[in-house]
């Protein structure tokens, strides 16, 4: 007995050496909003106080416009997701994206409620804040499925409806992203609070492009500083725990909207079948389909993406 409480004994102090060395070697401590701002909150960026939290926001195009455009990133991602999109979209139309609570420069949530039917509220309290009373309201994954029941929630006000690559059915991925799956794991995600290879954040975005060719070091920058907001690593662990994905997919064929619906080909987080799916349960919903494209196709490719967008957008 004394030799195996040794062995053991031996073996906890390798483990803890071990956890030591790794947090040691890849420690990333919180960052605070202002030492963020100066590198991703350029104008036209702007701070808006909704539901009780300072949000990051970006406001742009014509004022007049009777149904902004306002577009959701998903789970990890910013409100800078949206770049291409925009800079193709503003000279005709107003464009709102903004940062989700638990995520971007938002950060996390005062209550910590991440529930479906907390983001709702929040998009209502969002929409009502910056004087928007009808919409064409775009999201992509898990921004796509807050978009989805919001417009479930609020159909006098959501005029048309974008999803790319998003959720809302049970999830059967081919491949997650690791720091996704770190995220999901008790004891290891509460390590990550303090500790943070910038390679986990690079290999979890290139696992969501249809190329990996195409991702820079400046996106890993961007995706891995903004992941070091203070607040933002525990939200999102907290979220998935919170997270009920697919039981709301039945309400999904109660949308009676204009909706595009984008995917990428390549994306093995939410496979291809759920654009179909979307297709199938959204009557009268347009699926167009990039062959070689991953999870984020706005990001990947704004200019082909976009493009599909526009002719929706202006279709009679």
């Amino acid at each position: 007995m004394r030799t195996l409480a040794r062995i053991l004994a031996g073996l906890l102090l390798a483990i803890l050496g071990l956890i030591t060395l790794l947090v040691v070697a890849f420690w990333a401590p919180d960052r605070p909003l202002s030492e963020l701002k100066a590198r991703w909150a350029q104008p036209p960026s702007m701070f808006v106080e909704i539901a009780g939290m300072q949000v990051h926001l970006r406001d742009e195009g014509p004022r007049d416009d009777p149904s902004p455009i306002v577009l959701l990133h998903g789970t990890s991602a910013s409100l800078h997701t949206w770049d291409g999109w925009t800079r193709a979209l503003v000279g005709e139309r107003r464009v709102i994206r903004l940062d989700l609570p638990g995520f971007g420069l938002t950060g996390p949530a005062p209550d910590e409620n991440y529930t479906i039917a907390n983001y709702v509220r929040f998009m209502t309290a969002a929409l009502d804040r910056l004087g928007v009373r009808r919409c064409v309201l775009g999201g992509n994954s898990f921004g796509g499925y807050v978009a989805w029941v919001t417009a479930l929630a609020l159909p006098d006000r959501i005029e048309k409806l974008i999803l790319v690559d998003a959720a809302g059915y049970p999830l059967r991925p081919e491949s997650v992203p690791i720091g996704f799956r770190v995220a999901q794991l008790p004891g290891i995600s509460d390590l990550f609070r303090f500790a943070l290879p910038r390679a986990l954040i690079e290999s979890s975005v290139r696992n969501v492009y249809g190329d990996p060719g195409k991702v820079t070091p400046e996106l890993i920058d961007r995706y891995f500083e903004i992941a070091l907001r203070a607040g933002n690593r525990q939200a999102l662990g907290q979220r998935f725990r919170q997270d009920r994905l697919g039981v709301l997919a039945p309400r999904i064929r109660e949308l009676k909207l204009p909706t595009l619906i984008l995917w990428g080909g390549r994306d093995r987080l939410i496979p291809p079948e759920n654009g179909e799916r979307f297709r199938a349960d959204i009557a009268g919903s347009e699926l167009v389909v990039f062959d070689d494209l991953g999870h984020v196709p706005h990001e990947e490719d704004p200019a082909r993406t976009v493009a599909a967008v526009k002719r929706f957008l202006y279709r009679k």
